[in-house]
């Protein structure tokens, strides 16, 4: 009947279709099936306005089933629906025409195609429509098309402010509603809001907060301000008029949790430029957010610790907060919802952001167990914020301590594996801040978190990279950690970061140092050079020369290896060993074969050493090492640490070193002294046409078969030529404080360099002169000291 060339039939039609179309969406199916929408298209363009009019309500109320909107887009119908919407066309077309628009606006397609085909501007005239049904349908489709940003900008120079604040006058709420949303909208455009102040929207706002009747707007309406808030003109005009104080003491008195949060969420907007912020805290805004953390609803605590956050960046709020708002604060921490949890740790780290007084009072508020608990939590963004918070604790000692002692470093192994760039960042940064004290290297060492560690040092994120790089430097401040470090390849990685420039900061260089400086074995066979600074401590051992990225073995890993044919490894250990009772009370009188317990081998061989007595014949030295024997099987050695033995022949030296040349009276003097008592112990002075002769090869190769081990402490070195000369000179004048360093160089060589202030010239008094280097000569004329750049230090080092 929809084809037929009779009007009233074509009207009787549309009207019974309307009337089943309307009892549900099976049957607008039905009709869609029999091929009605096509038929119905062309009629709602039909010369006689009833079979028109049935015909667009048959369309309109069709338009609601998805199925339906989907053909109405391949017919591309908006065209011809905006055509109707001229002001001489009936006000049902109108109605239904609307409604069809506003059921397919919801499609992104639909509202390119309603932008570009004109329809805003005759909507927007049908805001003042006498019809609500055709008001409603307008301002309804008005609002799902400034969702898009292109129809936003547009409706401000058609200017639809004015008749959407009509609307908010309207006798039904569902338009002041769908009025408000628009409103909510567009205001997010600076230039919007702007008009909206001009036309007096401000003042239509409040009072709609004012209105008891209309609470049921009071939300949207809440949501609109907070958008104008946002300027700081906007700001002082409503502080101006006493709006700010009624919105405040409104937000105060309502008990409904979205008209809180809202509000909440207006204050942050707001708090986002410095003006407004200071127009808050002189309002007492802070007084309202407090309030709202102690709401029963966790969508209300969100906003208001988000809004806290915001207002923190003005210095007042920040000290009126972290004397009341902390401890509500901390108390959320342990809330069950997540969200909660995050938004309060952010508004903490903020807060404790450069202020000491506020870091104080959240641990004041018991707040460090909860901290470190949020650690453990799933939400990024909640561990980021917690370590940051703990890092701005960690400022203060007391209270390092006090975290410490909840056992931080170990749970911050696991943030530092994170996946998150964010999270990896500020957990390093929190290992920069703890990692000053020992026990806390300690603690990161046993749980395993020096391998995360490391591994950010590989980053692309250039902050991870930093803060990696700094808790590098912070955590290689003991050898221990530092030698670790170095197996996990930290030195190799920061070489190459060093090297690519994009890469490089301040605290990869620092941290290539501090890692070197406190594992001088491994900075000496890298480098070959070991400056007055780097004090050669107990321990320490020259490996000979390694190539970069070849991994330095430990003593104890190196004590493992069979003898070999190779450089011997050189150790110094002038530190007593402990539970050798015998050789401590008498150190003196004992070889180093008896003073020696397990040097370089097993502990199990060791062992049977002792008990064999190396085959010695002397009843006394037998008794000896049978009480050392003793003693050593009452130790499970086993369990216990593996320690290099004592270098006894070191330690004499030491000590005859401290009492003959310690009470010399110049540095210069002491410097020879010791040249000379070096070289003493090493072979003595060698004629440099003679050097060939000196036979220290054998000598080493003994004391190699004669240890079993490739390692020789350098007390039994006897015969030492240059680099052995070099090492003891820099070890003795170490402990006796004398500045030195010590300089590899090529085919066994091996030097000292020393400053020194010379004499003033003849005649003069009172003039200083700058300290001169000079090379210590050790072999050839033992206290010899040679200018640096001289010919006979030249020699001395290459000839």
């Amino acid at each position: 009947m929809l084809d037929s060339p009779e009007e009233e039939v074509l009207a009787k039609a549309c009207d019974a279709i309307y009337k089943f179309a309307s009892k549900g969406d099976e049957n607008k199916v039905a009709l869609l099936g029999l091929g009605a929408v096509e038929r119905l298209y062309k009629l709602i363009s039909h010369e006689d306005p009833i079979v028109r009019r049935n015909a667009m309500m048959v369309f309109g109320i069709m338009a609601s089933n998805h199925d339906v909107k989907k053909l109405l887009r391949e017919l591309d119908v908006t065209s011809s629906l905006l055509s109707h919407l001229v002001p001489e066309e009936d006000v049902v077309i109108h109605e239904f025409a609307t409604l069809c628009l506003a059921h397919m606006a919801v499609e992104y397609t639909t509202k390119v195609q309603i932008f570009e085909q004109g329809g805003l501007e005759p909507l927007i005239s049908l805001l003042s429509s006498p019809d609500p049904d055709v008001t409603k349908n307008s301002v309804e489709c008005i609002y799902l098309l400034v969702q898009d940003f292109q129809s936003r900008a547009a409706v401000c120079e058609l200017n639809v402010i004015p008749p959407l604040l009509d609307l908010l006058k309207s006798e039904y709420p569902v338009i002041q509603l769908l009025a408000l949303k628009t409103l909510e909208v567009i205001s997010k455009d600076r230039e919007t809001r702007i008009i909206l102040g001009e036309n007096q929207g401000l003042d239509c706002l409040l009072k709609i907060l004012e209105t008891n009747e209309f609470n049921d707007l009071h939300v949207e309406a809440l949501a609109v301000l907070g958008n104008c808030l946002e300027d700081v003109h906007t700001m002082q005009l409503i502080r101006q008029t006493g709006g700010l104080k009624k919105l405040l003491s409104f937000v105060g008195v309502s008990t409904v949790p979205d008209i809180q949060k809202n509000a909440a969420k207006a204050i942050a907007k707001a708090a986002c430029d410095s003006e407004n912020r200071k127009i808050l805290n002189e309002e007492n805004v802070e007084n309202c957010l407090i309030n709202l953390l102690e709401v029963d609803d966790d969508g209300v605590k969100v906003a208001a610790s988000q809004a806290i956050s915001a207002m923190c960046e003005n210095l007042a709020s920040k000290r009126v907060f972290g004397l009341q708002g902390i401890p509500q604060l901390v108390q959320l921490l342990s809330s069950d919802d997540e969200e909660v949890k995050e938004a309060a740790v952010i508004a903490l780290a903020n807060l404790t952001t450069a202020s000491p007084s506020n870091a104080s009072a959240v641990a004041e508020a018991e707040g460090i167990e909860p901290l470190v608990k949020t650690l453990n939590t799933e939400r990024h963004e909640a561990v980021a914020n917690a370590a940051a918070v703990l890092t701005n604790m960690a400022m203060q000692e007391p209270l390092r301590l006090c975290i410490q002692s909840h056992g931080v470093m170990s749970v911050l192994t696991e943030p530092l594996r994170s996946a998150s760039s964010r999270v990896q960042s500020r957990a390093a940064l929190a290992v920069a801040a703890f990692g000053c004290d020992a026990n806390a290297r300690s603690e990161l060492r046993d749980a395993g978190g020096l391998g995360p560690l490391v591994e950010l040092l590989h980053s692309k994120d250039k902050e991870v990279r930093r803060n990696a790089c700094w808790a590098v430097m912070v955590c290689a401040s003991d050898e221990l950690t530092a030698v670790e470090l170095c197996r996990l390849g930290a030195l190799d990685i920061l070489e190459e970061v060093n090297r690519l420039t994009g890469h490089r900061n301040n605290f990869s260089e620092a941290a290539l140092e501090r890692l070197l400086d406190n594992n001088l074995s491994q900075k000496y066979s890298q480098m070959g050079y070991l400056s007055s600074s780097n004090v050669i401590t107990d321990g320490f051992y020259d490996y000979g020369k390694i190539k970069p990225g070849v991994k330095l073995l430990s003593l104890e890993e190196l004590s493992m290896q069979e003898l070999a044919d190779r450089r011997a490894i050189i150790f110094i250990n002038a530190k007593p060993q402990e539970n050798v009772l015998a050789v401590e009370e008498k150190p003196q009188h004992l070889s180093y074969e008896q003073t020696t317990l397990s040097p370089f081998t097993s502990r199990k061989s060791s062992r049977e050493k002792l008990r064999k007595g190396k085959g010695k014949k002397e009843e006394e030295k037998m008794k000896e090492v049978e009480i050392m024997s003793e003693v050593q099987d009452e130790i499970n050695l086993e369990d216990v640490q593996w320690q290099p033995p004592p270098d006894f022949m070191l330690m004499n030296y030491i000590n005859d070193a401290s009492k003959t040349i310690l009470p010399l009276a110049t540095t210069r003097e002491q410097v020879v002294a010791l040249a000379q008592f070096v070289a003493d112990k090493m072979g003595g002075a060698i004629e440099r046409d003679k050097l060939h002769d000196f036979s220290w090869e054998l000598h080493i190769s003994e004391i190699k078969f004669e240890l079993k081990s490739n390692i020789v402490p350098i007390g039994k070195v006897k015969k030492g030529t240059f680099y052995h000369r070099a090492l003891l000179f820099k070890v003795i004048a170490d402990r006796l404080g004398i500045g030195c360093s010590l300089v590899r160089g090529e085919y066994n060589r091996g030097w000292n360099e020393v400053k020194l202030v010379d004499d003033s010239p003849q005649g003069v008094t009172g003039l200083l002169l700058p300290p001169q280097e000079y090379i210590v000569d050790l072999m050839f004329v033992p206290g010899f000291l040679m200018k640096q750049e001289s010919v006979e230090a030249d020699q001395y080092k290459y000839i």
